[in-house]
């Protein structure tokens, strides 16, 4: 299997709306089924979190 690393910084916290962690930027079913993913599930996952992050330093009451 193709490899791909957990993006957990392990600053865990959940934003405000309780729909993505602080440290990494996932949500709880995307932290949660990491383990079970795919190396395609994994990077659909990577793909998505800068502009989580993006949008959680911008608004940190999220």
């Amino acid at each position: 299997m193709d490899e791909v690393a957990s993006p957990c910084k392990d600053q865990c916290g959940l934003d405000r709306t309780g729909q993505w962690c602080l440290g990494c930027g996932r949500t709880v079913d995307e932290i949660a089924g990491w383990l079970s993913a795919d190396a395609k599930e994994r990077r659909a996952i990577l793909d998505c979190l800068p502009a989580r992050l993006l949008i959680l330093s911008d608004n940190p009451s999220a």
